[in-house]
């Protein structure tokens, strides 16, 4: 037997001979009921011997972090009662799903959302049979188990969801289980930075317990094989104060953890009264746990001459049970499930043993029945001024603009102002909030920064509702916790290094997709991502930072999930921001510029374009009178500026030329209606794009994905789409769009390539436009930014 290690800890019996006993027990009980979710069909009190027949035909599942997670549910449970905590349970280790669905089964909880499973034998059978079984649920902690914020089928973003949840929820602690494995992601090191954000007054706190079960999948685990000062030291040196619960012989190790979660409590209670009555917010040191025990701990030590417990074996299926395997493997599995004493456990009906019962917070304070743990339940509406009133003035369509995320930059200040109070908005970025130019937040607010704030630094804060770290991991799962929990957020970042959080953006949008379909799951707020900064105007960054492609990835997902805005001026980003805001259950992607740029709608017209989320633009358009020669359409700021430009040199060049111009907010609405909720019916498609003109289509992203979304209308043979083809350097920002042909000129040739009838005034109009094209690269050359007829031109009616 290993020593255990009582680092820091002073207490040596916290728990009395009976309570040992009782939470040895239930210890007990939730490791049988994990077992059992693993392996059985039938016989779940094994009140007769166990067969083949009891067993499922296909085993599924993970064992190894089970009984350490199971561990800590049981411990945590006795704090919460003795000291009334308001306590969330997160589990950060991938797998971990019998354990949490064994403990919200014990507690109660599962069987108040699911009354089917009901508690007792029968309810156990169907308990075990759903486990990872067709039709059933998942081997995570996925949206169908109650309690649940995070999944875990993507390693790496527990602690940054944890901290996301306690920020303005000052009363809320987040026990957050981070597996060994899960440690050595780039997000999850990265997270425990968050203490640096953590306002011990106005927001609540996260106690992490890092798992040290010593292995993954089939490698150690790096953490676990570093010696005991060395940790100790990582962690110091990440702020924290780390205790160790370090052992495999049980009644010891319960001792030793029951006495550190006192200690961890009460130091917690010392920081947060401090803070309070001494209205001091400098940063504490937080503390943490440390837990080291074995993998698969309490199952089989030995199978076929392979060890198992306290070994990599432990991680999935440890024993393989089936026709085909050795017969004393069905012994060895039935020893191992009556190792836990189920008879001790649960009576003669499965109904846990009444003093195991009460060892169970009541109500809301159980961990799965958490307020929290289903933030709908929790979820206000935003307080949102009018937006119509920071309009920008249009007298006439290519007014000049102050750059689109400045103006709307007004009206998020405002947002933030009428929701100081709740405290239930904040916006999350990477250092970006001042380059994508919405610094005049920065009058209503700061910086949340716990870290020492010396002269010079700016908009720096212990209390703030803009939270900014060079981590998009960290900002998008903080924002990803946030609303989980009950509240509104933002996040905004450069373009091009969204890209980062795919994964990320991948499982949240799962989670909703699922959570939607869980009629006792409330819906929370969308999680709105503002692109800005965008591929069109990063001539100065280069070809580093010039990819739209995250729109790509979007799109893949549930058409009843995922929604994608592409407002070409300011009072259309104004009102696509407003509606977005106001959403629930959605991921908003909204991409705007945020440079000086011409305005084209009036705030009236802007309100009835991003509600329709397409249609012709009148006042660019010459056939209100008769059938169109050709199309011109636009999605983006940039791509509608050039498709402008380029109507004006066909009307003055060949002004015969009928053509109409179609701009698109909404994205998903080039798609069809059967797809997608927001899609347009074959024939609203068919009466702005017509069935066989030939369409000329500038793209904000990559053009294939127009061509993606609506490759099966009538018209698409006709579709020729120009967009961003992965080409870029530092260059001027026109140049930009003449290196992916997406300007002006290569619009204009495009049309009188599709239309014959424009004869030897095309012809010679496309020699002019190859010259002007020749002439642009020779000008920006020699001067280094854009010709004058570019950087001075004016849309005129």
């Amino acid at each position: 037997m290993k020593v255990v290690t009582e680092t820091l800890i002073d207490e040596k019996e916290t728990l009395s001979p009976e309570l040992l006993k009782n939470i040895h027990a239930y210890w007990r009980a939730a490791n049988y009921i994990s077992v059992g979710q693993l392996y059985l069909r039938d016989n779940p009190l094994l009140k007769e011997p166990l067969k083949l027949e009891h067993i499922k035909n296909m085993l599924l599942g993970h064992w190894g972090t089970t009984p350490g997670q199971n561990f800590i549910y049981t411990h945590l449970n006795r704090v919460i009662k003795e000291y009334d905590l308001n306590m969330l349970y997160v589990s950060g280790p991938g797998h971990g799903g019998p354990a949490v669905v064994g403990s919200t089964y014990l507690e109660g909880t599962y069987t108040e959302v699911y009354p089917n499973i009901t508690q007792d034998e029968d309810g156990l059978k169907k308990l075990f049979t759903q486990f990872s079984y067709p039709g059933g649920i998942s081997s995570h902690a996925s949206p169908q188990t109650p309690g649940s914020i995070h999944e875990g089928g993507e390693l790496g973003y527990s602690l940054s969801h944890s901290f996301g949840a306690v920020m303005d929820n000052p009363e809320l602690i987040v026990a957050c289980v981070v597996g060994d494995g899960e440690a050595e992601t780039g997000p999850l090191a990265t997270a425990w930075h968050s203490n640096k954000f953590l306002n011990p007054i106005t927001d609540g706190v996260v106690l992490p317990i890092l798992h040290l079960n010593g292995y993954k999948i089939s490698n150690p685990t790096v953490l676990a094989r570093i010696t005991h000062e060395e940790l100790e030291q990582l962690f110091l040196g990440y702020g924290w104060i780390p205790y160790f619960v370090d052992g495999d012989e049980p009644m010891a190790m319960h001792q030793v953890m029951a006495a550190t979660l006192d200690k961890a409590i009460a130091q917690i209670h010392q920081i947060k009264n401090n803070a309070i009555s001494n209205e001091n917010t400098g940063r504490p040191r937080w503390p943490m746990i440390v837990l080291k025990s074995p993998k698969g701990w309490t199952g089989p030590k030995e199978v076929d001459g392979y060890k198992i417990e306290g070994n990599f074996r432990a991680h999935q299926i440890p024993l393989a049970v089936s026709a085909s395997t050795p017969p004393e493997h069905l012994k060895i599995l039935e020893n191992w499930m009556k190792s836990y004493k189920p008879e001790e456990l649960f009576d003669e009906t499965g109904k846990l043993m009444p003093e195991l019962q009460e060892l169970a917070p009541k109500g809301e304070s159980r961990m799965a029945a958490n307020p929290n743990a289903n933030g709908g339940q929790l979820l206000r509406d935003l307080r949102l001024p009018d937006f119509r009133n920071y309009a920008t003035t249009v007298a006439e369509p290519g007014a000049d603009g102050e750059g689109d995320t400045y103006v709307w930059g007004r009206f998020l200040r405002d947002v933030i102002k009428e929701n100081q109070v709740k405290r239930n908005f904040r916006i999350f970025g990477p250092d970006e909030t001042v380059s994508n130019r919405l610094d005049l937040i920065f009058e209503a607010t700061n910086r949340q920064w716990m870290a020492p704030i010396v002269e010079h630094d700016e908009f720096l804060s212990a209390d703030g509702s803009v939270v900014e770290m060079l981590s998009e991991h960290q900002c998008e799962g903080w924002l990803e916790g946030y609303l989980l929990t009950g509240r509104h957020g933002l996040f905004n970042c450069y373009e091009a290094f969204i890209h980062i959080i795919d994964s990320m953006f991948n499982q949240h949008a799962k989670w909703l997709k699922a959570s939607a379909e869980l009629p006792w799951r409330r819906k929370i707020a969308s999680l709105n991502i503002l692109l800005t900064s965008t591929v069109w105007r990063q001539d100065h960054n280069g070809f580093t930072h010039q990819d739209p492609g995250f729109i790509d990835h979007v799109v893949n997902k549930k058409a009843t999930i995922v929604r994608v805005y592409l407002p070409p001026d300011a009072n259309c980003l104004l009102s696509v921001m407003d509606h977005c805001l106001r959403s629930y259950h959605y991921v908003n992607v909204i991409v705007a510029g945020k440079h000086p740029a011409p305005q084209w709608l009036n705030m009236d017209e802007a309100v009835e374009h991003c509600t329709r989320g397409i249609g012709i633009w009148n006042f660019a358009s010459n056939d209100q009178e008769t059938e169109p020669d050709v199309i011109m359409g636009c999605s983006g700021d940039v791509p509608t500026l050039e498709i402008l430009a380029a109507v004006s040199i066909l009307r003055e060049h060949l002004p015969e030329i009928k053509i109409r111009v179609i701009n698109v907010v909404d994205l998903f609405k080039l798609e069809k209606s059967t797809e997608h909720t927001h899609g347009l019916t074959d024939a609203d498609y068919n009466a702005l794009f017509t069935a066989n003109k030939p369409v000329v289509f500038a793209f904000h992203g990559y053009p294939w994905l127009v061509h993606r979304l609506t490759y099966n209308r009538a018209n698409n043979v006709n579709m020729h789409v120009r967009g961003y083809k992965e080409e870029g350097t530092i260059t001027t920002s026109f140049d930009m769009t003449v290196l992916n042909e997406m300007d002006r000129f290569h619009l204009v040739i495009d049309v009188i390539d599709r239309l014959p009838q424009t004869g030897t005034k095309g012809v010679y109009l496309k020699q002019l436009l190859q010259d002007k094209l020749i002439e642009h690269k020779h000008y920006i050359s020699v001067h280094g930014k854009d010709m004058p007829e570019i950087l001075n031109w004016k849309w005129q009616n």
